[in-house]
Formats: structure tokens, C-alpha cells, sequence
């Protein structure tokens, strides 16, 4: 399994180490075709990107691009912050962008505390006392998730699980009638193989991204292929490796309608 692409990557502009440049030089040795920085969203309250700096990122993905040969793709981590699904990347924001990621994350400003209480704290809550979540706080998740797919061009759902608790089942489901990909994450040990797997007998297409905040971890594939090694998914279903690259449904909604 060789990695074409790696679409989950950070710099200063939210919480990085290394800049656009550095993360592009680190994926072309590894001779990945792209590379997508996506910085945390709008409405992360201590590393949230900001929108006076979209032109300055927009003109370091394109410098970048010209000295490595590598695509780079401006993106972003936006947030969700509603259970009606809304995330903090506006219409007016969808088209400085190329790509478009979404997670559930905790320090972000939410769209009503109604929001917050149900989207972040009882997961956060079930999650640091290591209990198991409500049907409740399942089913809110669930939601949440689900609407945010009905209702935006997301490309990619990142860590879905970690820190939170939906029906890996309904939402990979939602996301196989979309176009959404469901990130497997390597930064973090958000899925297990057999959660994997359920996931992958709904039809669902997969990305695997490092969520590098560094650049010495551009393209890094370990956790994956330690799940994927326990799981019965065929790799055919992961569209970033030996070659293949993702048919994104972002790209396809701006041609329409922006």
C-alpha cells in the first residue's frame, strides 16, 4: 500500500509546525501526487484559521505548488458547530477554498449553547470518565453529522469517533449517497477494524491522512495499516493509495454553482 495523497495537513496558520512549503517538500520525497493543508476552522477558538490570512495562505499553496511540482490543495478542518449541521465554513467561504474537510473538535464557538452542550460536552463528558455514551448523546451525534453531509459539500469527514460517539453504520451510509469520504486518521486511534468494517460494508469510500502537524509526518500510514491489517476491507475502497486519487464532490459543487 503506497500513499498517492495526503489531504489532512497543518501549518502556523491554526496549529502547525512547519509551513505550506515545508509540507510540500516533506510530500514530495515522499513522492506524493498532492497535498492538502487544511487548517482548523473559523470557529476553533484557540487555533482557528482567519479569514483576513486566506490570501497570504492561498499564495504560499500556489508558491508551493511551483517549487515542488506537487499539487497543493488550500483546504480546511472546518467544525461543526449545530446540530442542524452547520459548520463554520460559510457559503461566502466556499470559494477561496479547493477542498473541504469537516470534524466534531472542543474548544469552538458554537452556534447556541443548546449546541454545545449536546454536540461537545456530553460527548467530551463520556469520553473523559470513559463511560458509555447515552442512546442520547449516540443519536444527537448521528445527527449532527448526518445533516452536515445533507447540507454541504464536505469531501472528507475527519477522526469521526474520536472524542465523540455516533452510528458509524447510518452515518457512513449517509456519506457512501453523498460523495463524503471517511477519513481513516493516523494521528490518532479514532476506529477499530471491526468498526472499520462496518463502515465499509455500507459501500463508503475511504481516504487515509496523516493530520500531520509536522511536516516529519506528511504521509504517514502507520495506524492505518495496523487497523487494516486486522480488517477485511479491500484496499480497491481506499481512493488515496497506489495511484488512485479521490473524485471529490466539492470540486464537482463549485463547477455548478459557484
Amino acid at each position: 500500500m503506497i500513499l498517492s495523497a495526503d489531504y489532512h495537513t497543518h501549518t502556523p496558520y491554526s496549529h502547525g509546525e512547519n509551513t505550506v512549503l515545508e509540507n510540500a517538500r516533506a510530500a514530495k520525497k515522499l513522492r506524493l501526487k498532492q497535498i492538502a493543508i487544511t487548517d482548523h476552522g473559523f470557529n476553533h477558538l484557540l487555533f482557528g484559521l482567519k479569514r483576513k490570512k486566506l490570501p497570504d495562505l492561498r499564495a504560499e499553496c500556489i508558491e508551493a505548488e511551483k517549487i515542488t511540482g506537487v499539487r497543493v490543495l488550500m483546504g480546511m478542518e472546518s467544525n461543526l458547530i449545530s446540530l442542524g449541521g452547520q459548520t463554520d465554513m460559510t457559503e461566502n467561504d466556499l470559494k477561496f477554498f479547493d477542498i473541504y474537510l469537516c470534524g466534531i473538535h472542543e474548544v469552538l464557538k458554537y452556534k447556541s449553547f443548546s449546541d454545545m452542550f449536546n454536540i461537545m460536552l456530553k460527548n467530551y463528558t463520556a469520553y473523559k470518565f470513559g463511560k458509555k455514551p447515552s442512546d442520547n448523546v449516540i443519536a444527537n451525534t448521528t445527527k449532527a453529522y448526518i445533516n452536515a453531509i445533507k447540507n454541504n459539500p464536505i469531501d472528507i469527514l475527519t477522526h469521526i469517533n474520536y472524542k465523540c460517539y455516533c452510528n458509524l453504520e447510518e452515518v457512513a451510509k449517509c456519506c457512501a449517497d453523498y460523495g463524503t469520504y471517511i477519513e481513516i486518521n493516523t494521528k490518532k486511534r479514532h476506529i477499530s477494524a471491526e468498526e472499520l468494517n462496518l463502515m465499509a460494508s455500507t459501500g463508503v469510500r475511504f481516504v487515509i491522512d496523516s493530520d500531520a502537524h509536522s511536516a516529519d509526518r506528511v504521509g504517514d500510514t502507520k495506524i492505518a495499516e495496523e487497523i487494516l491489517k486486522d480488517a477485511d476491507v479491500p484496499l480497491e475502497q481506499i481512493d488515496n493509495i497506489d495511484g488512485r486519487l479521490p473524485k471529490f464532490r466539492f470540486s464537482e459543487y463549485k463547477l455548478k454553482n459557484l
